[in-house]
């Protein structure tokens, strides 16, 4: 690893790179202003022949309080961008097979539809008009039809019926919610009786047809992961998607592949019986295998993700990457079948590798540095397109020879924001954390740094908890703008963290408070000893979600900070399982439930040591949203309760339009605003 890999190699001839290896003029610390204000690109999407790419580009616009996103087009060998929508809501670029026209999916006339537009330019077509809306489009290799999904009543059986019930719902004046099972809300919305089903249309204005009619199951399932969930079969005739059928999805990480003809009429038929969760269908290109992705363990949704591939004669299941420790993300096959392409997050980076399609073969890095988090292969299997970023800029599209040769910047959204900024790279650092384990962090120093100074110093931790602080741009946790007032930003990935190999993040399982919060203490101590610029009496420590955890922990077993900020952060493990929607990760991580592992959600509940706070007496910030329904805000009640009850001087924030994460742009400034006068009335 090391300071060099982390500036990602200055000899890249482009731009946005070179703004942070080269110093032309005075440049100033990084402003929310300039944070805001950033252009959001993703989703690369390669043209068949290789020669173009189109992506999305998404701006938040801070009067209406959110963001503007529009299909753009550049050439694969780099030149002139130019957008290509204008609707405001356009995302999902996606191919036509002939590569004359792209789909997209758009909101523009209220309801999320299927929109065509040809390659050079013009009109937009409407391909679909549910009054259900659309998701995940996918074109047929033969360009005759598309695949999508909609959220309908399962026991509809037309658009009609849909859009009446809605209708009657909407003009109701009783808005209860009434459940009979788990899983009655997620995330930041309650189950309203709907399900994701799949559909196909023909792509020269046919009606949509519902393949899965019925159905008490989402296809696809909720999910974290990045592979399609649906894929047609290189002849066009059959569908391949991803569904969990178990009737207690609050306890279940069960998805599976299923199979259905296009033409519909036909029960669909799975194809894996996994316990754990089989996700995103690929055939390969002579159609002989379905490629997809595994995690083994029920009820887990952090087990290693494996690359698998399904002999679609024999019925057989081959792990691909039996030997290669870390998590597969998407993927794509080579055009002779041989072989696939995907990016694996290493080390707080992202490479991308290729691997034979063959048992426990050894992936090859082909994208060697940087974190490239989406990528897609031409069809000829000569060109890649993919994001790229860092803590020094946000992401911007790349390609290369499908060899990984040729790198080149594509896009320059950002170029002129980032070009008055001075923002510092992060450094590696690696240290032994609990038992002699090796731990790494990441630090960001302050811009203008001068090593005779004293600094404050910021802790973050990261959420999950099997999560990871990577040399990643971020847009709701980022390390320059926090340390752009004059403070020393540490990052450190603990146990749990992913990115090291299963067993580094499987340790955190029923010791959520133990190895981790010590790989954390040992990293303090070693960046206090190794870095004589940092002020140890000026201290700090921040964290959402996990991290937010670790803050109410850390908060009763030291008083080593001067202050705290907590989003979002479970206080009361009891409360909190009582109050969250998907119960697995707590069953698994803490061995059980309240009632059968009683012990150890005493044991590992900040709240259990709620009296510390009245002897530590360190400021608190507690933030969250009302509509966060994984750590349901009654948590930051509880803590700030605890905290006002001490006389702990101590602030509570919520956003009563918000989830787990704050996202709404003038949200966003109140939070950083309040984030930042924090640390300066307890740090400066």
């Amino acid at each position: 690893m090391g300071f060099a890999k982390r500036l990602m190699g200055c000899g890249f001839a482009v731009s946005v790179l070179a703004l942070a290896c080269g110093a032309q003029s005075p440049k100033r610390a990084i402003q929310f202003d300039d944070m805001i204000a950033m252009h959001r690109v993703s989703d690369p999407q390669i043209s068949p022949d290789g020669k173009w790419i189109a992506y999305v580009v998404s701006t938040p616009d801070m009067a209406a309080n959110h963001s503007v996103s529009n299909i753009w087009l550049a050439p694969a060998a780099g030149g002139d961008e130019r957008q290509i929508t204008r609707g405001g809501s356009d995302n999902r670029p996606r191919w036509s097979p002939d590569g004359q026209r792209i789909a997209f999916i758009s909101s523009r006339e209220g309801t999320a539809q299927v929109y065509t537009i040809s390659f050079n330019g013009g009109e937009a077509l409407q391909v679909t008009s549910l009054s259900t809306g659309v998701d995940n489009e996918v074109w047929s290799p033969d360009g005759k039809r598309m695949a999508f999904t909609s959220r309908v009543y399962p026991d509809c059986r037309g658009d009609a019926c849909n859009k009446e019930r809605d209708a009657v719902a909407d003009k109701s004046k009783v808005k209860a919610h009434i459940a009979e099972r788990l899983l009655y809300r997620h995330w930041t919305d309650w189950a309203d009786g709907k399900r994701s089903h799949l559909f196909v249309v023909a792509t020269n204005n046919g009606g949509p047809q519902d393949l899965t009619p019925g159905a008490d199951y989402d296809v696809p399932p909720f999910n974290l992961g990045a592979p399609e969930a649906i894929a047609f079969s290189p002849d066009s005739t059959e569908i391949c998607f991803t569904a969990d059928t178990q009737k207690d999805e609050a306890l279940s990480t069960n998805g599976d592949l299923f199979t259905v003809p296009v033409t519909g009429g036909a029960q669909p038929r799975r194809i894996t019986t996994n316990k754990g969760d089989d996700w995103g269908p690929a055939y390969s290109p002579d159609g002989k295998w379905i490629a997809y992705r595994a995690q083994m363990t029920p009820g887990y949704e952090s087990d290693r993700w494996r690359l698998m591939i399904y002999n679609r004669s024999t019925g057989e299941h081959v792990d691909v990457t039996e030997n290669f420790d870390r998590n597969v993300e998407s993927y794509a096959w080579s055009p002779d079948s041989r072989s696939l392409y995907f990016p694996a997050e290493d080390d707080a980076e992202m490479p991308i590798f290729n691997v034979a399609a063959a048992p426990g073969s050894t992936p090859k890095r082909v994208i060697v540095e940087g974190f490239n988090s989406e990528f897609s292969l031409s069809a000829d299997g000569k060109r890649l397109a993919f994001s790229r970023s860092s803590l020094t800029y946000p992401a911007e599209i790349f390609s290369a020879n499908a060899d990984g040769s040729g790198i080149q910047q594509i896009t320059h959204q950002n170029a002129a924001i980032l070009a008055p900024l001075n923002l510092p790279p992060a450094e590696a650092f690696w240290f032994d954390g609990a038992n002699g384990t090796k731990v790494e962090g990441l630090l960001v120093k302050p811009p203008n740094f001068d090593a005779s100074q004293k600094y404050p110093m910021l802790l973050l931790v990261h959420g999950g908890p099997q999560g990871a602080w990577d040399d990643d741009w971020g847009y709701r946790w980022n390390p320059e703008v926090m340390a752009a007032p004059g403070y020393v930003v540490v990052m450190i990935n603990p146990r749990g963290s992913t990115g090291y190999g299963q067993k580094f993040t499987d340790e955190i399982q029923d010791d959520w408070g133990g190895k981790p919060y010590v790989d954390l203490m040992d990293g303090v101590d070693y960046v206090l000893a190794h870095n004589s610029f940092i002020d140890s009496t000026r201290l700090a420590e921040a964290g959402g979600s996990y991290g937010g955890y670790m803050t109410d922990w850390i908060a009763t077993h030291t008083g080593r900070f001067r202050c705290f900020i907590s989003h979002a952060g479970p206080y009361d493990l009891v409360s909190m399982y009582g109050a969250t929607e998907e119960l697995w990760f707590m069953e698994h991580d803490l061995k059980g439930t309240p009632w059968t592992n009683a012990a150890s959600y005493a044991k590992w509940s900040p709240s259990t040591y709620a009296a510390q706070f009245g002897k530590f007496h360190t400021p608190m910030l507690v933030i969250d949203g009302e509509l966060d329904f994984r750590v349901p805000y009654t948590q930051d009640l509880e803590i700030f309760t605890a905290l006002q009850r001490q006389g702990v001087p101590s602030k509570l924030i919520l956003f009563p339009d918000e989830g787990h994460w704050v996202l709404k742009p003038q949200n966003s400034r109140l939070w950083y605003h309040e984030f930042l006068g924090w640390l300066a009335t307890y740090l400066k």
